[in-house]
């Protein structure tokens, strides 16, 4: 996933280079594209995350259980 958003990065960065416009406008442009990029990456990341937390709780959950039982019957 993430070799796929470079590759799109690349590509849209070379596109702008590219492009008829002028030095300031260019600029503008890949300073832009850089930052629409870094958001995605960042809310992807985030997600990802929430997601390790989320399983990192579905497991304790399912672990605690377990461990309260054994505890209850040695005591």
């Amino acid at each position: 996933m993430l070799t796929f958003l470079a590759g799109i990065a690349a590509g849209a960065l070379l596109g702008v280079l590219f492009a008829p416009d002028k030095g300031s406008e260019t600029r503008k442009k890949i300073s832009g594209k850089g930052k629409d990029y870094a958001d995605d990456l960042t809310e992807k990341f985030n997600e990802f995350l929430a997601g390790v937390k989320e399983k990192y709780s579905d497991v304790k959950e399912d672990v605690s259980e377990p461990v309260s039982n054994a505890k209850a019957k040695t005591s």
